[in-house]
C-alpha cells in the first residue's frame, strides 16, 4: 500500500458549509448568497495567499491510475503544476465571474491571509504521467459553480 498526498481539492459534491469547508466551497457558497441577497461579497485577509487547487474529477483520474498503475511504496503528491498556484483573491474573482456578480467585494484586511504559499512538488507525478492536462482552475470553478447553482435547492449540498 502506499498514500496518496492531494493539494486543495473542490469540485462538484464538495463541502460548501461555511462553517466547515475548505476555501474554494466558503467562497462559492459566500458568492451565491452575496448574489441572492444583494450582500457584499467579503474575503478574508488580502487575498494575496498562494494556493495550489486541484479540479475533484481530476483527481478521480489520478486516483484510478494510482490504483492500477503506481506500484511504488513511498508516497506521491497529487497536484497541478507549481506554477499553476493562484491566488486567493484571483480564485475569488474567478467565483464571483462565474457568478456573474456584480456586486461590491471587501477584503477583511484585519482578518488573517494564513500561511502566503504551500506549495507542493508533483515532480514524481510528473516522472510518471508527464502529458496528464490538469483542467484549468477557471473552467473548473466554472463548472463547480454551475453545478451549485442547479443543485443548490437538492439534497447534494452540503450548505
Amino acid at each position: 500500500f502506499t498514500s496518496v498526498v492531494p493539494c486543495n481539492v473542490f469540485g462538484p459534491h464538495d463541502n460548501f458549509d461555511p462553517l466547515h469547508a475548505h476555501v474554494m466551497g466558503a467562497l462559492i457558497n459566500r458568492a451565491y448568497q452575496a448574489k441572492e441577497n444583494g450582500t457584499t461579497f467579503e474575503i478574508w485577509g488580502t487575498g494575496a495567499a498562494l494556493r495550489q487547487f486541484i479540479y475533484n474529477l481530476d483527481l478521480a483520474k489520478l486516483f484510478i491510475w494510482v490504483l492500477r498503475e503506481y506500484t511504488e511504496v513511498d508516497p506521491i503528491i497529487l497536484s497541478p503544476n507549481a506554477e499553476d498556484e493562484v491566488s486567493i483573491k484571483d480564485v475569488a474573482m474567478m467565483i464571483l465571474e462565474a457568478f456573474d456578480f456584480k456586486g461590491e467585494v471587501q477584503f477583511l484586511t484585519d482578518k488573517s491571509d494564513g500561511q502566503l504559499k504551500k506549495t507542493a512538488s508533483n515532480a514524481k507525478l510528473r516522472t510518471y504521467l508527464p502529458q496528464f492536462q490538469f483542467t484549468s482552475t477557471r473552467q473548473a470553478i466554472k463548472e463547480t459553480v454551475q453545478w451549485y447553482i442547479d443543485n443548490y435547492h437538492t439534497e447534494h449540498i452540503r450548505k
